[in-house]
């Protein structure tokens, strides 16, 4: 059905493209897709404390003015992140920003964090009361003179209103934004975000989102950062922008970061080692590529106890849940176990 639709969505520039979706899901044309394995105990899991049907959410991006959050859990997804949401409204990078790679499953993007920023996100928030669990991703302004001050600003602003909060510091479309990956800088980010709780009383958890295009050395020391400023989640990884080996697409070279299946194994890798390290201590959400039930079964065996897309929707439509699902549900059948969780990290991926 949505293979057909598909030819002529792709006919629209991306970010068109996008912007009907969202409208689409705003008018409620697109929702409650039939779903077989609906409230299936082999899915039920709980994030940060909350009874979610099933581990896979939208990532951060979709939906980055918290439109359809609410539209989104009608699509089965089991939680929703929205963002990228800085204090001050930006327009973000000069268009054309968005990049289709149909030949290799992919996207590139260069938006640089464009969103109508906190206050009208939080005035959304609060006449649409959510119907799922609820993530909030916050960034800097691209011009700000104090970037550890813009994430206290979208703390401050989300903690009550959340059921969790990410730390975004691995778009490659805000100049410099990577650099918090430094273990000093990283440090006192996380360190001012823990004290800032401590003022506002507020327990609301704290997830951090990785670059898959860290080295060993970093990834030793970010996870000792996570572990030690007691961070909730990680959530690994955002877009890459080294990874362009084997693209066949023509516009495989637009500056950006790219995302979708070529990069599910580079993304794999980073989950893994971080598994390795974080011992379970702090759960790893997976991003990278999944558009299947055996691409979700392999983030799975490689460390991610939730999962999260977004570029597979782009591709394989907007009953994805169900159709992960589905297969995910025969392969875990065919392990013999009985909840998705049995299989976290049973294997290094190659």
């Amino acid at each position: 059905m949505f293979s057909k639709l598909r030819s002529l969505i792709f006919k629209f520039d991306p970010e068109t493209a996008h912007n009907l979706a969202i409208k689409s899901l705003k008018l409620n044309l697109v929702n409650n897709i039939f779903d077989a394995n609906k409230n299936d105990p082999i899915f039920k899991a709980q994030l940060f404390g909350s009874e979610i049907e099933n581990p896979i959410g939208i990532a951060a991006g979709f939906d980055k003015n918290a439109e359809v959050y609410n539209p989104l859990f009608k699509l089965g997804f089991g939680f929703v992140e929205v963002g990228t949401i800085t204090p001050l409204e930006q327009y973000g990078n000069p268009k054309p920003r968005v990049f289709r790679l149909v030949d290799d499953k992919a996207l590139i993007n260069r938006l640089g964090f464009n969103n109508k920023g906190a206050e009208n996100v939080l005035d959304r928030i609060k006449n649409n009361p959510k119907q799922g669990l609820l993530g909030i991703n916050i960034g800097p302004n691209k011009d700000t003179k104090d970037r550890v001050n813009d994430y206290l600003i979208g703390l401050k602003t989300f903690h009550e209103f959340a059921d969790y909060i990410t730390i975004n510091i691995s778009s490659p479309n805000t100049e410099n934004l990577r650099n918090l990956h430094d273990q000093t800088k990283l440090n006192d980010l996380l360190k001012s975000i823990s004290l800032e709780k401590q003022k506002l009383k507020s327990k609301i958890p704290i997830a951090v989102k990785i670059s898959p295009d860290v080295i060993d050395h970093q990834i030793n020391e970010i996870a000792e950062i996570l572990l030690e400023n007691k961070i909730d989640a990680a959530i690994i990884s955002n877009t890459s922008d080294s990874t362009r080996e084997n693209l066949i697409d023509i516009q495989k070279h637009q500056k950006g970061g790219l995302s979708g299946k070529p990069i599910e194994k580079k993304s794999n890798l980073v989950i893994n080692k971080f598994y390795n390290l974080l011992k379970g201590n702090i759960k790893i959400i997976g991003v990278g590529g999944i558009d299947s039930g055996k691409s979700a079964y392999e983030k799975l065996l490689a460390g991610a106890d939730y999962l999260q897309l977004y570029t597979g929707m782009v591709f394989q439509g907007p009953n994805i849940v169900s159709i992960i699902k589905k297969d995910l549900k025969d392969l875990l059948i065919k392990d013999g176990v009985k909840n998705f969780k049995e299989i976290v990290g049973n294997s290094r991926p190659s």
